[in-house]
């Protein structure tokens, strides 16, 4: 009933016990407000959705065996609107927090920005003259387990210090028990540091800066930054988010955290992440090889 029995079993789509996590927290249908009994579940609708993020296909190329795109699609929106994709992220991701030991509140953040290449047209398009793309930015927030905390997706124009305002403010709305939060070098330099004491009058946070080390050549890990760069490698292995293909910023935020989603069922799961490719596979092998060699 409710067109389950009709769901393959693709990669995408969620175990039993991812789904015994997800399924308390979708919305329950008022029955009292009447209405035709509903042809799809909503299990099948997430499997739909989150085949879209994983493998990047348009919503019109959704496999017939799933359910229409129209109804999958009317759900994504749905759900958008009546904030349960940012209730259900927010349950999973105190899940995880409270499963490691930590407080469900965090104390302390990292900050970056991505620019990354959109579609043609659509809302908030512009050009990164730094990184030379024309798209959009992710600005985005992340606890120290990499963990999303806040997302807002700007025109590629937008520089780090305004986006970086828009951000810290909703990062301050949102969480009251933050005090630190780490950024690189593009929030403040030598001509422009006004973020630093923004950020500390008006919002009451702490903005350190991350600097590379100029005489290092090449890549170089840095303290607390990688974190946030680890979360963004996470988001571009979803096909969906390897480009940005939305019409509208609050569809490219909601995109993110359907990813999270599905990267925090995993965990909270155990359920092993299946690798996209060979070349995913060798580089997993090597540092684990790497790792037992200097252990």
């Amino acid at each position: 009933m409710g067109g389950d029995d009709r769901r393959s079993s693709y990669p995408s789509s969620l175990s039993e016990r991812a789904w015994a996590l997800v399924e308390p927290l979708m919305p329950a249908r008022d029955r009292s407000k009447g209405g035709a009994k509903r042809r799809y579940g909503d299990r099948l609708v997430l499997d739909a959705i989150l085949f879209v993020v994983r493998s990047g296909c348009q919503w019109r190329m959704i496999p017939h065996d799933l359910l229409p795109w129209d109804a999958a699609y009317r759900w994504y929106r749905a759900w958008i609107a009546d904030g349960t994709w940012d209730r259900v992220h927010d349950a999973l991701r105190d899940q995880v927090r409270a499963g490691l030991g930590r407080d469900v509140d965090p104390s302390a953040a990292v900050i970056d920005a991505q620019s990354i290449k959109s579609s043609e047209g659509g809302q908030a398009r512009g050009f990164d003259a730094g990184k030379r793309t024309t798209g959009r930015k992710r600005h985005i927030v992340v606890d120290t387990l990499g963990l999303l905390l806040v997302v807002v997706v700007t025109a590629a124009s937008v520089q780090d210090r305004p986006g970086g305002k828009v951000v810290l403010s909703l990062l301050a709305q949102r969480f009251s028990s933050i005090a630190l939060v780490w950024a690189d070098g593009g929030y403040a330099n030598q001509i422009d540091r006004s973020l630093i004491g923004w950020a500390r009058q008006k919002l009451g946070l702490l903005l350190q800066i991350v600097k590379r080390t100029d005489d290092v050549k090449g890549f170089q890990v840095l303290p607390r930054r990688w974190v946030v760069e680890r979360t963004f490698g996470w988001l571009v292995r979803n096909r969906r988010l390897a480009r940005d293909y939305e019409r509208l910023t609050l569809h490219s935020e909601t995109m993110i955290k359907i990813a999270m989603i599905r990267l925090m069922t995993h965990r909270l799961t155990g359920q092993q992440i299946r690798w996209s490719n060979h070349n995913q596979r060798q580089a997993v092998r090597r540092l684990t090889a790497e790792t037992l060699i200097t252990a």
